[in-house]
């Protein structure tokens, strides 16, 4: 088998919400747009908001998002924040949201002294 791309798929009660909540608060790029969804560039993958649920989030999927400067989007998504950022065991600096549905989305920063910003080339 060989894959080719990938995308996460969100549905929700309140597609429209959600939809704007992925563009307009966490500022995604739209890839597409099609009658009954959208779909967001979410680093290098894809998020999918389409489709309606009447089930609620659980904490079994979240969603894993690699930002640059964590303290900024603190500032910038304070109103969202489920846990506040700290430095976790396995040394990287990460913060909870949540989307207006209540799934968690966890912000990682990779300090600047952590093994995966190590340059392997050398």
């Amino acid at each position: 088998m060989e894959i080719l791309s990938s995308r996460v798929l969100v549905r929700s009660p309140d597609p429209e919400r959600i939809r704007a909540f992925y563009r307009d608060v966490l500022g995604l790029a739209v890839y597409r747009e099609f009658p009954s969804g959208t779909v967001f560039f979410l680093g290098q993958g894809f998020l999918e908001v389409s489709g309606i649920s009447t089930e609620h989030p659980t904490d079994a999927t979240q969603l894993w998002v690699q930002v640059r400067d964590l303290t900024r989007a603190a500032e910038e998504l304070a109103e969202h924040v489920v846990r506040p950022a700290r430095r976790e065991s396995w040394g990287l600096d990460e913060m909870w949201i949540a989307d207006p549905d209540g799934r968690r989305i966890v912000l990682v920063e990779i300090p600047a002294d952590h093994p995966l910003r190590r340059d392997v080339r050398e």
